[in-house]
């Protein structure tokens, strides 16, 4: 068994979007929010991480502030929009309608 998985086309957006539900984080704090939440099986790394949060700064979906990380090195911290909320909400009702039909194909007695 692989030590994490690749990411479903469109999931990485919903599980940014998710981590920064919880409040503003810098770039490196959403990667291990996701990692932690999902108990390793998703490690984000940094060439897939920072060009998903520029295109969803860009879409509307994230604001951006520079300010200074824990460590006192100078981090972009990110957070929802209202229209973020909005798309969090979507993608949520669009997970669930996904998952829910390939597991009613996986589980069917075919």
């Amino acid at each position: 068994m692989p030590k994490s998985s690749d990411l479903l086309q469109g999931t990485l957006d919903l599980l940014i979007l998710r981590a920064l539900e919880l409040g503003p984080m810098h770039g490196l704090g959403v990667s291990d929010r996701i990692q932690q939440v999902t108990r390793g099986v998703f490690l984000v790394k940094p060439g897939s991480l920072f060009p998903a949060l520029h295109r969803l700064e860009k879409n509307g979906w994230l604001k951006g502030q520079w300010g200074e990380s824990k460590n006192n090195r100078r981090a972009k911290f990110y957070t929802l929009t209202r229209t973020g909320r909005a798309r969090l909400a979507a993608e949520k009702k669009n997970w669930t309608k996904v998952f829910g039909a390939v597991n009613r194909l996986l589980e069917a007695e075919l």
